[in-house]
């Protein structure tokens, strides 16, 4: 399989922890999303949103967007499994997840900040005012939500699920634009847990062979 990336992307972050949790070989491809390297010809043709992740599985299908991926691996490399046993535990995963990946990520990402500035003619300041606003508000839900007593070790229960994928990444992001994480104790007590954990931390941006220190 070949995974295209970005290694500050969260996106790609979820993806590339599902691989190291699996232990699932893949080739990386890098796209540098600030210098625009998803708009070129040949990689708009492998994948028409121009967004990263997108992993060409071993079949030579494609497929773009970041859950999509990680139910094809989790369906496909089932061991460990991502999702809980019980529906009600899926369905509390799912909207963990959900709350990062589908409500505040689309909202931060560099097409849209570029959007906020270079069209709308938004200051950096009112951008980062923007995305703090959008990444607290879900970081309190999420933070609301693991208090509910269902959490354990990791965001539900005792193993790594989905959700620990997308929130891991949730607060990476949080960091890099200095959100004010003081009132998330639950949500940063996990991210120090899946931190540790060698999966998790493979997967960071700073462990990829594109990263580059600011």
């Amino acid at each position: 399989m070949k995974l295209y990336g970005y290694n500050l992307s969260l996106a790609s972050f979820r993806v590339r922890i599902a691989f190291a949790l699996k232990g699932i070989d893949r080739e990386d491809a890098y796209l540098d999303l600030l210098k625009g390297d998803q708009f070129e010809p040949e990689f708009q043709k492998l994948n028409p949103q121009m967004v990263v992740p997108a992993l060409i599985t071993d079949e030579a299908q494609v497929i773009g967007q970041s859950m999509a991926i990680l139910e094809y691996l989790d369906e496909t490399h089932p061991e460990p499994p991502l999702l809980p046993g019980d529906a009600g535990g899926r369905a509390r995963v799912r909207q963990l997840a959900q709350i990062a990946i589908a409500d505040c990520h689309p909202l931060v990402v560099p097409r849209i900040r570029k959007y906020l500035t270079a069209t709308l003619g938004h200051t950096e300041d009112e951008l980062l005012a923007w995305i703090r606003h959008w990444m607290g508000l879900a970081n309190d839900a999420i933070e609301a939500i693991l208090g509910d007593g269902q959490a354990g070790k990791y965001a539900h229960g005792s193993q790594v699920t989905l959700a620990d994928l997308c929130l891991i990444p949730q607060v990476a992001g949080s960091q890099r634009f200095k959100c004010d994480m003081s009132g998330t104790p639950n949500l940063m007590k996990l991210f120090e847990t899946c931190m540790a954990e060698d999966a998790f931390m493979a997967a960071h941006a700073k462990n990829q062979p594109d990263f580059q220190a600011p």
